[in-house]
C-alpha cells in the first residue's frame, strides 16, 4: 500500500479520437501501476467532476457558457488543436474535480499524484495547445477559496512554457523594480540558457521548458528558465536545482503544484530536449526531496508526453509514482 493517494478515473481519457497526445496513457499507467505491484486498487481514489463554480474561479463566464452551451467560434476551436465535444468538455471538468481532490489529499498526507490534469496552456478566457480547462488553476483557487492555503507555488516541468499558468497568476505577482543595468536579470548555471525572474505574491510560478518550442509569445512567470535545444540530464538538473533554490528563497508556499510532464524526453516527437528515462526520474527525485525536507505538500499532476514509443511514455509517468514512493516512505 502506498502512504498516499492516487486519483484516478477511466474518464480522464480524451476523446479527441487519431492524435499525437497520447489519451490512452492514463488507463495504461493505472494498468502497469498495478500489474507491477507499484499500487494495490486501494491506492487509488475516484475524483469527482469540478462544479461550475469552482470552474469559475478561473475561467470568464462567457469562455465557461460557450463550453457548455458548444458555441466556440471556429477560430477558438482551431486554437485549442483538439476537437469540441460535450463529452470532452465532460473530461476536462473531471480531470479539474481530480485535481482538486489530489491539492485536498497533499495537505493531509504530504502528497497525492492525479494521473491525468496539468492542462497549464488554458487561459482564463480560452483554451490553447490541447487545454480546455486550466485544473491546476482551478485547484489552487478553490484551496485559498476554502482557507486550506493561502500561497502555492506551481514547479512546471513541461517541456513548453506553462503560458496559461503565467497569465492567470500575473495578477497576483507584486512587479519588481528595473534593475540596473549593472545586475543581469539572467543567471548562470551549467549549460548555457538563462533565467528569467520576477517577483510573486500568493502564487509563484516557475517555469522549466525548452525555448525554442511551443508557445511563441511567452508570458513571463515568477521564474522561467528557458533551456536551450538538447540541453541533457546534468545540465537540466542543475538549472532545475537553481530555480528551486531561488524560489524558495524568494518565497514560502503552503503547497507545491509539480507539473510532472514526460516531454523533456529525447524520444518525444514535440519537444527537442534530450533528457533520459532515469534522468526524468532524478527530476522527480530532486523536486520530492526538496518539498520533503522542507515539509511542503506536494501535489502531481501529469500534462503532456509524447514520445514516439507510447510505453516510455508510460514509464516515466510511472516512474514519478515509484519515486514518490521512495521519497514519501518512511
Amino acid at each position: 500500500m502506498l502512504p498516499f493517494k492516487l486519483i484516478y478515473s477511466d474518464a480522464y481519457y480524451l476523446p479527441i479520437g487519431q492524435h499525437v497526445f497520447p489519451a490512452e496513457k492514463y488507463k495504461r499507467i493505472h494498468d502497469r501501476l498495478i500489474e507491477t505491484g507499484v499500487a494495490e486498487a486501494s491506492d487509488f481514489l475516484e475524483p469527482n467532476s469540478a462544479s461550475d463554480q469552482d470552474i469559475l474561479l478561473v475561467h470568464k463566464p462567457d469562455y465557461v457558457q460557450k463550453l457548455k452551451t458548444g458555441t466556440l467560434t471556429p477560430r477558438e476551436e482551431m486554437q485549442m488543436e483538439i476537437p469540441y465535444s460535450r463529452d470532452l468538455v465532460d473530461a476536462f471538468w473531471l480531470a479539474a474535480g481530480g485535481s482538486i481532490l489530489a491539492a485536498d489529499r497533499a495537505l493531509n498526507d504530504g502528497i497525492a499524484i492525479s494521473i491525468g490534469g496539468g492542462f497549464h496552456h488554458a487561459f482564463p478566457d480560452h483554451g490553447e495547445g490541447f487545454c480546455m480547462i486550466h485544473d491546476v488553476a482551478v485547484a489552487i483557487r478553490r484551496m485559498q477559496r476554502d482557507d486550506k492555503i493561502r500561497t502555492a507555488l506551481t514547479v512546471d516541468c513541461d517541456v513548453h512554457q506553462g503560458n496559461g499558468t503565467a497569465a492567470i497568476f500575473a495578477g497576483t505577482r507584486v512587479p519588481s523594480a528595473p534593475l540596473p543595468s549593472s545586475s543581469a536579470p539572467t543567471v548562470s548555471a551549467p549549460g548555457s540558457g538563462r533565467m528569467r525572474n520576477a517577483h510573486a505574491g500568493e502564487v509563484f510560478t516557475i517555469s522549466l521548458h525548452q525555448h525554442n518550442n511551443y508557445p511563441m509569445h511567452k508570458p513571463m512567470s515568477s521564474i522561467d528558465v528557458d533551456l536551450p535545444d538538447g540541453i541533457g540530464d546534468d545540465d537540466y538538473l542543475a538549472w532545475l536545482d537553481n530555480a528551486l533554490s531561488s524560489g524558495l528563497r524568494q518565497f514560502e508556499p503552503d503547497l507545491i503544484c509539480y507539473i510532472a510532464g514526460a516531454d523533456p524526453y529525447r524520444e518525444d516527437q514535440l519537444g527537442g530536449l534530450d533528457l533520459t528515462i532515469e534522468g526524468l526520474k532524478k527530476r522527480d527525485e530532486l523536486v520530492f526531496r526538496v518539498a520533503r525536507t522542507r515539509g511542503i505538500p506536494v501535489m502531481v499532476t501529469y500534462a503532456g508526453g509524447y514520445a514516439r514509443n507510447v510505453e516510455d511514455t508510460v514509464s516515466i509517468h510511472s516512474n514519478t509514482v515509484i519515486v514518490a514512493k521512495e521519497v514519501f516512505t518512511g
